[in-house]
């Protein structure tokens, strides 16, 4: 009886599977050590949050791949191991592999077009996007789908494969103008002089990058209009707008100087 433990539990059909499986533990997990380490080395050169994400994404995918890769090997060699043809089962499972290709072809291209998009940075969540005239946060990032929210709250959701074109807000500064008009007998260097004494102030607003004074930007018909352009962080235009024109209002009031506006004369008959 123990002898037939014995020379049960040394067969090649236990053991070398056994043995096949820690190899392929092993193996799998020195490979994604390695790339963690690799990928945190690169991770802290960059500042980019966004980076970070699709780097963290794509390392994820890799490793899922190169799991699945020696799980089937393993079981490949196992079968071999056991007198099993492999090869007609891989040609039968090619046949499968095609008719399911074909079957789910859609899901097929939402899937590679989502790889492509990681690899070719194209956004991350967090990111301010617009996809088909759609524009929002992306609030969900995946290989077959990205969910985009609108700044008024509405969630769409888009395949992968559904766009070609994509256009991120948050790979570059935002850059926007700041129209003020003053009446035709306002001095325009007494104007310039101003402004450029609160130029320090908007500077101070959380985000804001640079603030440049333009210039007269047109004769309106009752009013110049001058120019301010400032440049801040992405999505973040609309908050300093709000901002920088109270400083402005402010600053002209106290210099007495009249923002022309429409009046209407209303005269009652009796």
């Amino acid at each position: 009886m123990l002898e037939l433990i014995i020379e049960f539990i040394t067969s090649e059909r236990i053991y070398l599977p056994i043995l096949y499986i820690a190899i392929g533990i092993l193996l799998y997990n020195i490979i994604a050590k390695t790339i963690t380490k690799v990928s945190k080395i690169n991770i802290k050169n960059h500042t980019s949050k966004g980076l970070e994400k699709r780097k963290t994404t794509v390392i994820s995918l890799i490793n899922n791949i190169i799991k699945y890769v020696i799980a089937i090997i393993i079981i490949i060699m196992i079968l071999n191991l056991n007198g099993i043809n492999t090869t007609s089962i891989l040609a039968s499972l090619g046949v499968v592999s095609l008719i399911i290709g074909l079957a789910f072809q859609d899901i097929i291209k939402d899937l590679l077009a989502g790889i492509f998009l990681i690899f070719d940075n194209a956004y991350a969540v967090g990111d301010w996007i617009e996809i088909n005239g759609f524009k929002g946060e992306v609030i969900s990032f995946g290989l077959k789908t990205t969910k985009i929210r609108a700044y008024t709250g509405e969630v769409k959701t888009l395949n992968n494969s559904s766009f070609t074109e994509v256009i991120n807000y948050n790979l570059s500064n935002t850059k926007f103008t700041i129209n003020v008009p003053v009446n035709y007998n306002t001095d325009i260097n007494n104007l310039e002089e101003i402004l450029n004494s609160i130029t320090d102030e908007i500077k101070k607003i959380k985000n804001v990058y640079n603030i440049n004074l333009q210039g007269i930007d047109s004769f309106e018909a009752s009013a110049i209009i001058y120019t301010i352009e400032i440049e801040c962080a992405p999505n973040t235009n609309i908050e300093i707008k709000r901002k920088a024109l109270r400083l402005i209002k402010e600053i002209l009031d106290q210099n007495k100087i009249d923002i022309p506006y429409n009046k209407l004369d209303v005269h009652i008959e009796k």
